[in-house]
Order: structure tokens, then C-alpha cells, then sequence
């Protein structure tokens, strides 16, 4: 971190100006969600002192222009082409750099213009109302004696950089170099409440699989999404972190930029593996939710097989007996007619007849059915 915490007083940054050699000015105040886009605080700095805070880009260059040694601190926040055309005129910053700043939706890169540096960075930020990770989109130019932020979304807060670079001039002093590694440790110190709120949303995760709750599966996709858009962010920055610090003997960078640095990629590096390993854990979780989704199907086939079973069981009983009484019902019902001429009306065993006649029926059924297996 800078202002205090990995940068001390006194560690050869280089000799701080007197009071009376630097024009007080308010420090500037470069808010984490302006109301609108466009210009959101431009500063002039002499050897780490805010010298003066241009109220327009016009002024800004003038100041530029007029003070030896100065570097101009401009913060944008989705900023109009116009905005654009008049930094990259200034500046002359490459067309192609100037293009990708408008459009946005880039990936996580590093660019050299001549001696003008592209940076765009992905930051992360963690919204622990709904449970998602909201990712935003920053591009910087870093040339001799400028530095210009363009930041496509709410994160990372520029406001808090500015004031720790403010509060540390030897480290401010370092120049354009310094900004950019401090908003890169910004960047990726955002990362950690994101990490800790993934691996929590795992961990319900967890449990609401183990605890047979069905929307678990659309959690677990909607989950991975977000590791993958994550990995997205944080996995290319290594390669930038990896080519600044190989240019970094070329531009004389220095050495305690060189060590702050490095402690940067270390921590991203971190995150990155700890990224990988949620990847891993969400597919073998999804795997694990399918199999117990597919256990418990086969046990709700295997109930429903064994009611039906059992159905059929008594169907079968109540089938049986069903046709076992309707024998002597049906012999009753034709004996039942009284009609004049019929067989056995007038005989004096047919009373007997009929019954016995009934009882062979139905004992015959009987055997059938119990036989079968349906009794």
C-alpha cells in the first residue's frame, strides 16, 4: 500500500520542497460515484505538492505548460469524445489507445506508445445486498509529466489513491511511475472483499446442495459465471504486472518501486490461485448437486414403482374377488327372471342346483386367482 503502509518517510525519495516553495491548495476530492461524466478532478503536482487545481483541461495544460517539472493528476469519469479528443491532442496519445478508451470493453492490458504507457484494468467490487460481484472497467495513460484515468464504472475509488499519494510526497514524487502502481495496489486490493465474498456464497452454496434445496443447480451456474468473469479480470493483470516490472530497468524505475511492485503481483498472484481453486471447487460442487439431484430422482422412481406395485396388488385382489361374486350374481340374476318356460324351474332339485352350481363357479375362480397369484 501507499501513504504509511509500505512506503516510509525517509527512504530516499528524494528531497521535499519547502512551504515557501509550494502554493497551497485544497486537495481535491475525486468522488467514488460522480453524479455525471466528464472531468472529475485535475491537479497539478511540483516534486509531490499539489501546486495548483485547474478548474477545466484548458487551464490544466496551460499550468503544465508554465510550471518546470510539474505532472498533471486528470481523473475522467466516463468521459464525451470531445474530452478524449482534446487529451490525446495535448498529449498525443496513440489513435489506437484513444479508440479502445472510448469504446471500452476491454480486456486487461499493457501498451507502449513511443514513451506514452496504456494500462486498462478490470476492477471488482463485491455488492453484499445481492450477492454479486459488479465489475468496471479502467484505462490510464501514463507519459512524461501526465497521468490521465478513465474509469468506465464506479470502481476502484481514485478518491482514496489520491489522497494517500497526497499524504506521501516522497512517494508522489516518484511521478507518473508511483500513480500507476498505486492505483494498480488499488486495484487489486479491491480484489480481496470480492475473493472473501465468493468463497462465502460457496459455502451457502454448499449447504443448500447437501441440503436438497433444487434452485442450488442455478446458484451454482450463475456462481461460476462470475469466477470466469473474475478470472477474466485478475489472470491478465499478471502480464501486465509481469512487463512492467521487465521495463522497468529500461525507464529507471525505481528501486523501491521496483519492491512495491513486486509485492503487487505477489498479492495478485494470491488471488488468482485462490480464483482457480473456486473454479475447480464450483464444477466438482456441480457434479456432486448432479449426482444427488440424480440420486434422489431414482429414489422418488423407486417410491412411485413400489406404489404403483402395490397398486396393482390390490387391483388385482379386488379384480379377483370382483369376478369371483359376480359368477353367482349372474347365475341368481338368470334363475331371478321367472319366466314360464325354464329349464330347471320346476325341478325339484334346481334350488339346490343353482346353488351348488354357484359355489363350483366361484371356488373355481378361486383357485385360478390364487394360483396366479392374485389372492
Amino acid at each position: 500500500m501507499v501513504g504509511g503502509r509500505r512506503f516510509r518517510p525517509g527512504e530516499g525519495f528524494g528531497r521535499q520542497l519547502d512551504e515557501h516553495e509550494i502554493r497551497d491548495e485544497p486537495p481535491g476530492d475525486e468522488p467514488a460515484e460522480p453524479a455525471a461524466g466528464g472531468l472529475v478532478d485535475s491537479a497539478i503536482y511540483i516534486r509531490g505538492h499539489r501546486f495548483a487545481s485547474p478548474a477545466g483541461l484548458a487551464e490544466t495544460y496551460r499550468c503544465l505548460q508554465e510550471q518546470d517539472e510539474a505532472m498533471a493528476w486528470i481523473g475522467l469519469y466516463r468521459p464525451d469524445i470531445d474530452q478524449i479528443t482534446s487529451l490525446a491532442r495535448e498529449f498525443r496519445l496513440h489513435d489506437l489507445a484513444v479508440e479502445d478508451a472510448i469504446n471500452a470493453h476491454q480486456r486487461p492490458k499493457l501498451e507502449r506508445y513511443g514513451h506514452t504507457l496504456f494500462v486498462v484494468l478490470r476492477a471488482a467490487r463485491y455488492d453484499d445486498v445481492r450477492e454479486e460481484v459488479e465489475f468496471s472497467e479502467l484505462h490510464l495513460f501514463i507519459g512524461p509529466g501526465f497521468v490521465v484515468t478513465v474509469r468506465h464504472g464506479e470502481a476502484p475509488d481514485l478518491a482514496a489513491v489520491r489522497r494517500r499519494m497526497e499524504a506521501d510526497a516522497q512517494m508522489l514524487e516518484q511521478g507518473p511511475q508511483a500513480v500507476l502502481y498505486a492505483i494498480l495496489d488499488q486495484v487489486v486490493d479491491g480484489y480481496a472483499p470480492v475473493v472473501a465474498g465468493l468463497e462465502n456464497d460457496i459455502d451457502e452454496i454448499e449447504t443448500q446442495v447437501f441440503g436438497g434445496d433444487p434452485n442450488a443447480s442455478r446458484r451454482i451456474y450463475g456462481l461460476s459465471r462470475e469466477v470466469i468473469q473474475f478470472q477474466r479480470a485478475a489472470r491478465p493483470l499478471l502480464n501486465v504486472l509481469d512487463a512492467l516490472a521487465a521495463g522497468a530497468g529500461s525507464y529507471a524505475t525505481d528501486e523501491e518501486l521496483r519492491r512495491y511492485l513486486r509485492d503487487v503481483t505477489d498479492h495478485l498472484t494470491q488471488v488468482v490461485e485462490r480464483v482457480d481453486g473456486f473454479r475447480h471447487l464450483l464444477q466438482n460442487i456441480l457434479t456432486v448437486n448432479a449426482t444427488l439431484v440424480s440420486q434422489q430422482q431414482n429414489e422418488e422412481m423407486r417410491s412411485l414403482t413400489a406404489a404403483s406395485y402395490t397398486q396393482n396388488e390390490e387391483l388385482k385382489k379386488v379384480s379377483s374377488w370382483a369376478a369371483i361374486l359376480f359368477a353367482p350374481t349372474l347365475i341368481g340374476t338368470v334363475y331371478g327372471m321367472n319366466f314360464v318356460h325354464m329349464p330347471e324351474l320346476q325341478w325339484h332339485f334346481g334350488y339346490l342346483f343353482a346353488l351348488l352350481l354357484m359355489l363350483l363357479v366361484c371356488g373355481t375362480l378361486y383357485l385360478i386367482f390364487k394360483r396366479r397369484g392374485w389372492l
